[in-house]
């Protein structure tokens, strides 16, 4: 076995994963093949055992969220078969050892964690992809784990890959000629990247909802809104169904949405746009900043005056 770093995890897998980065250590996670059965199926229980299918793909079981067992079906490709392990089964184990697990992609704007989250198709790696293309590090595409523990609300690096539409790298200069799908046929390639991955977590200040309109426009979300978004785009929320868990996870939403900011974000689908689309996030970013560091200033002047009078 071969031992990877991703996730904030190490994974010793079976399965060769050229796209997690190498590493050396005591493994976390154990991914290794295995047979699949009647007898495994009696042990799922919709929590700490689940046992399932990806049809024309592989059977599964993912236990404690420490081990993956995967059982692939004849002559599949590997490349899909890997896919499906770093997305849906991953999700499944995140979600097992307590993460909240979005359906997002972040980058980092002053060392805090900025995400874009939306249903599939809705740009996520595309911006994420035009922040890269500025200099900005990224930490996750597509799948993006928070944990939430003493009141600090961290984001935990995945691996440095986009997942974009070949339109959308050519509008963003790449040449996309010597780059392979994700799987056979699949509509996205896969974009490998060396520089500008963050590595280790970084606290998450700001979630973006995208949406689609006429106009570009950032927006405030009410709390409640927040909340049903949050549910729509979770990870594996279907699968995982024991009492516990649909409790840590209404749990964990309460508690992000008390701490970390929410935006919807309705762009125009226009590709020319990125650049702009940039800009627009930045600047109310860089607003923010500016409003926490005047908060900041009242606050210790407060202090301040408060001590010397006593």
């Amino acid at each position: 076995m071969k031992l990877f770093k991703a996730y904030n995890l190490y994974i010793a897998s079976e399965l060769p994963l050229p796209e997690l980065i190498e590493t050396e250590g005591e493994p976390d996670v154990v991914v290794r093949f295995g047979k699949i059965d009647d007898a495994n199926a009696t042990q799922h229980d919709g929590g700490k055992n689940f046992v399932g299918e990806i049809p024309e793909v592989c059977k599964c079981l993912i236990q404690g969220g420490r081990e993956i067992v995967i059982n692939p079906l004849p002559n599949v490709d590997e490349t899909l078969l890997r896919t499906v392990l770093l997305g849906p089964i991953l999700c499944v184990l995140l979600r097992q050892r307590g993460l909240l697990v979005l359906h997002a992609s972040c980058i980092s704007i002053n060392h805090k964690c900025v995400a874009f989250m939306g249903g599939s198709g809705w740009g996520k790696s595309t911006l994420a992809t035009a922040f890269h293309n500025q200099g900005y590090d990224v930490l996750t595409d597509d799948v993006m784990p928070i944990q939430i523990a003493a009141e600090q609300v961290l984001v935990l690096p995945s691996y440095p890959q986009f997942k974009v539409f070949p339109e959308a790298l050519s509008s963003l200069g790449h040449d996309t000629k010597n780059l392979s799908p994700i799987y056979q046929n699949a509509s996205k390639l896969s974009y490998k990247f060396t520089h500008g991955f963050q590595q280790t977590p970084l606290p998450l200040q700001r979630i973006y909802v995208l949406d689609k309109g006429s106009e570009h426009l950032i927006s405030n979300m009410q709390p409640q809104e927040a909340f049903v978004e949050l549910i729509r785009h979770t990870r594996a929320i279907s699968v995982l169904t024991e009492k516990e868990f649909v409790g840590n996870h209404l749990r964990l939403c309460g508690e992000l949405i008390k701490s970390v900011s929410f935006c919807r974000f309705t762009r125009k689908p226009s590709l020319e746009d990125l650049p702009n689309l940039v800009k627009l996030v930045e600047d109310d970013i860089a607003l923010i900043t500016a409003e926490n560091d005047i908060s900041n200033t009242l606050k210790n002047s407060f202090d301040y005056s408060l001590a010397t009078k006593s």
